[in-house]
């Protein structure tokens, strides 16, 4: 029997070098499958973090816009508690009397005899025993027939001025004061010789006119009790 050898006739160098560049492309090939986990996983967390930022920016937003409302909000609501305030003040002091009907019932009892100098409406509480008696009530005109809830303890004085050509004009618009049913306590204040001169007579002699002045009360407020006779 013959034993055959295998006889290597390549060199030692040459395995060894042939085996480090098996050995370097090996981890070559390594090193760049890492650098591409690596690149895909960079765009992944990039692609994560701006998504990230994105919910923060639309998060920060909603809450800057919730807090503006809520602000807001807050304002109106403000507003409107002082708007009410302001409200059931002015519903407190308003006289609920129609100033439109009480002056043309002064213009339809004003003669053309007579010019107004002044009308004024003053509001004054009752004095004496008016002020301590629960009997007397203010009530909102109601001239127009409809009821209306009571008012404080105060009466409106109507103070009318003017010029008459007679004293018994003032005496004749006294009178129909007296008879209207928007006014009551009708007192003549004064009543006085005026001498006037008028642009159509310039230059001739003056004219006596006379002068006014009366108090009247508006028929707003009645009495209650015996002394009335109700």
């Amino acid at each position: 029997m013959k034993i055959m050898k295998e006889i290597d006739f390549l060199p030692t160098w040459y395995r060894s070098g042939r085996q480090r560049q098996i050995s370097y492309r090996t981890q070559f090939i390594s090193m760049g499958g890492i650098f591409v986990v690596m690149v895909v996983w960079n765009l992944i967390a990039a692609h994560s973090i701006s998504k990230t930022k994105a919910a923060l920016a639309e998060a920060k937003l909603n809450s800057a816009s919730i807090n503006s409302a809520a602000q807001e909000f807050a304002r109106i609501k403000s507003e409107a508690t002082h708007l009410q305030e302001k409200v059931r003040i002015i519903e407190q002091i308003d006289s609920k009397i129609e100033v439109a009907n009480v002056l043309a019932e002064i213009s339809f009892l004003v003669d053309k005899k007579i010019v107004l100098s002044k009308v004024e409406f003053i509001a004054e509480k009752f004095e004496g025993k008016l002020n301590s008696n629960p009997a007397i009530r203010a009530f909102t005109n109601n001239f127009s027939g409809k009821k209306a809830p009571p008012l404080s303890d105060v009466r409106f004085k109507v103070l009318i001025n003017g010029i008459a050509l007679d004293a018994s004009d003032v005496a004749a618009l006294i009178c129909r004061l007296e008879d209207s049913p928007y006014f009551c306590q009708v007192i003549p204040l004064f009543t006085r010789n005026k001498e006037m001169r008028t642009a159509a007579n310039a230059g001739r002699e003056k004219f006596q006119m006379s002068e006014f002045e009366i108090s009247c009360d508006l028929a707003n407020y009645r009495q209650e009790g015996k002394a009335a006779g109700l």
